[in-house]
């Protein structure tokens, strides 16, 4: 038993200068230093992980996951031995990265063989000395139970702000897709028979522009550094936009942040077709606040943008109806729950809509009640005017033509630029 005491001795010993450092404390009294150090051994957690605080860690990119959309199913099904190598760009930079996946949607377990992340050089190629092997609790592999999600071990990777990851995944079994986010608006890469996720380029034999199995990455940002999620619809997942390019607004927000100086990452939680009150192809805003939303790693700010659904398309649907005050409901639910956990929350205006198939003269009106409680009511903790920012002065109630994307619903690049142009950074100071 001693021989096994002074080895323990030892090894504490060994690890204690980098215990001191990891802590930042160099005046820290040698005995707690001891205490710090003999405790993360006996956890087996790395001193150099077990010093990074939650507080460091930011969500740099996000999707939220939904069932499926009606504007399409994309892949329903992978074949056994599938590799997945899937495409994110990332709003802030850091010194390490762990990434959330998700099976929530799921009727059967998820089993990923393995999982690699590392810096995407362009298509399916990652920077070879770049590519990283992502663990779960130190295992190579995961299965996660139905309706469940999954974050990697961390693992250090230097990811510089507007990068693009890879984010490879191995399926070894047949897989349903039932975890998704449809509206990618980015080329993700399949390869068959066989596990390339460490692979520099993988053989790809399809395409497609929708994420699968994947919700989060999260980066060590340092100090200071914190998260704006946005809750929002078609119009935030960047619909309209030109594919493979990231020009959603909140791209542009992530873009305008960084080049300021400012160490906010940006999470898009946006779904097509998601409305604020009612489940359609993915859960309510209301719904999925806490998971999509306040669930974000160094979560400080939420922008919603949500509504045009609940109007347009209730009045599609005879029994589904939305008026102004219930909307109005559903938002203060959203700023009660923000302000519970501490953060502050924004309320976005919603753009014009006449010309777009579910518009209506009654559905204006309940938009401008809307975007007239929004700006006047105080109840949120600031507000973005994007529908000043786009809508034709001309006709207030139509978006400016060179802002449409042809639909009177989605802006265009420049539409979204502009909306992106529209925030005022002094929101997040």
């Amino acid at each position: 038993m001693r021989t096994i005491v002074r080895a323990f001795a030892a090894l504490s010993r060994g690890v204690l200068h980098r215990v001191s450092r990891a802590f930042g404390r160099p005046g820290l009294p040698r005995r707690a230093l001891l205490a710090a150090a003999t405790s993360t051994c006996l956890l087996g957690i790395s001193p150099t992980w077990a010093a990074w605080s939650d507080e460091s860690w930011v969500a740099t990119w996000a999707a939220g996951p939904h069932a499926g959309n009606d504007f399409g199913t994309a892949i329903t099904q992978f074949g056994a031995q599938t590799t997945l190598r899937q495409v994110v760009r990332v709003s802030s930079g850091g010194s390490a990265v762990r990434v959330r996946f998700s099976n929530e949607f799921g009727t059967q377990p998820l089993v990923i063989g393995s999982a690699h992340v590392g810096l995407r050089s362009s298509g399916a190629g990652i920077v070879p000395a770049s590519d990283r092997v992502l663990t779960f609790g130190g295992a190579n592999s995961v299965t996660i139970p139905p309706g469940a999600p999954a974050l990697s071990d961390p693992v250090a990777l230097t990811v510089p702000a507007q990068a693009d990851l890879a984010v490879s995944l191995y399926l070894p079994n047949a897989t349903q897709g039932a975890t998704r986010h449809f509206i990618a608006l980015q080329t993700n890469y399949l390869s068959q028979f066989g596990d390339y996720t460490g692979m520099p380029v993988p053989p790809v034999m399809s395409t497609v522009q929708a994420w699968f199995f994947l919700s989060a990455v999260n980066v060590l940002a340092g100090t200071g550094a914190s998260t704006v999620a946005v809750l929002g619809d078609s119009i935030t997942d960047g619909f309209g936009s030109t594919a493979d390019t990231n020009r959603r607004w909140t791209n542009r927000l992530a873009e305008r942040l960084q080049a300021a100086g400012m160490p906010v990452a940006v999470a898009n939680a946006g779904i097509s077709a998601n409305r604020v009150l009612r489940n359609v192809t993915a859960p309510s805003a209301t719904a999925r606040f806490d998971g999509d939303v306040l669930a974000q790693s160094g979560l400080k700010y939420v922008i919603v943008l949500e509504g045009i659904n609940d109007i347009g398309l209730g009045a599609l649907a005879s029994a589904e109806p939305v008026t102004a005050s219930q909307l109005i409901a559903g938002y203060r639910q959203l700023i009660a729950r923000a302000h519970q956990k501490g953060v502050r929350i924004f309320g976005a205006t919603l753009p014009p809509f006449e010309g777009a198939g579910y518009y209506s003269a009654e559905g204006e009106g309940k938009r401008q009640a809307v975007n007239n409680w929004i700006r006047t009511g105080g109840e949120y903790d600031g507000v973005i005017d994007f529908d000043q920012a786009i809508r034709d002065p001309n006709r207030p109630s139509r978006m400016r033509t060179q802002y449409d994307s042809g639909d009177r619903l989605h802006p265009n690049d420049a539409g979204y630029r502009a909306m992106g142009d529209a925030i005022s950074l002094q929101l997040f100071r």
